[in-house]
């Protein structure tokens, strides 16, 4: 399968970055596709080191219902952005675009280990890549980029809105009793409320939804056989 046109160049400065965030930002569409019916649920993580200017990326695709695995991808792609905070997008977003172009499977909904809509100029990298794949996304954090919480609740599904300039952008979401929450936002063709419902839907057992956890079991041994595990690549993970 191909992946949809690039809506732009790739090759530009971070303050050309930031200009594009802004015109990206009014693509955004904050709801679900009408009668959205999710079977097919995403993840996709980024594995780089120290010293290595190449990007490992993979996505898997797991049943929504039963989180079992259905398809898995992988890339290995040169880094040609820095790492600047809020820019993550244009390092990480090059490397998923050639996983993406290898899925075999599509997922119905793509969640994104980083941000969404908590975001300084509300363009984290689930909203960039859900213009990008044209697919509803969500962005699942494990700490906050801008804005503040209140208090939670101890107990499991607790929530409390995460509110930057005076902005509700995301919500902070305990998925296991007792344990720190993460931090969930719409990316695009998403909202908040649908995004909070498929990220504990995704976190049966642990702090991070299943698609974040298998995606980056699935980069971080891609990573350590050097970009070489062919077999990772593409169709059933069986």
């Amino acid at each position: 399968m191909e992946s949809p046109p690039v809506p732009h160049t790739w090759n530009v400065t971070p303050r050309e970055a930031v200009a594009l965030q802004k015109r990206l930002r009014e693509q955004l569409i904050l709801q679900p596709p009408p009668g959205l019916k999710v079977t097919r649920l995403g993840g996709a993580d980024i594995s780089t080191e120290k010293g290595n200017d190449t990007g490992y990326g993979g996505m898997v695709v797991l049943d929504a219902a039963t989180l079992a695995p259905l398809a898995r991808s992988v890339a290995a792609v040169p880094l040609s952005f820095p790492y600047v905070p809020g820019l993550l997008s244009f390092r990480e977003l090059p490397v998923l675009a050639a996983v993406w172009a290898r899925l075999t499977v599509r997922p119905d909904v793509l969640v994104f280990d980083g941000q969404g809509t908590a975001h300084p100029r509300r363009l984290g990298i689930a909203c960039h890549g859900g213009l990008l794949f044209d697919v509803p996304s969500i962005g699942c954090a494990k700490s906050l980029l801008v804005g503040t919480h209140g208090k939670l609740a101890e107990g499991r599904g607790a929530t409390a809105p995460i509110t930057h300039q005076g902005e509700v952008v995301g919500m902070a979401v305990r998925t296991r009793q007792g344990v720190s929450p993460v931090f969930v936002s719409p990316g695009h063709r998403m909202d908040l409320e649908t995004a909070v419902e498929w990220v504990l839907k995704a976190s049966p057992r642990y702090r991070e939804p299943e698609t974040t956890r298998q995606a980056h079991r699935l980069v971080n041994a891609f990573r350590r056989a050097g970009g070489e595990a062919a077999e990772l690549e593409g169709g059933s993970p069986g």
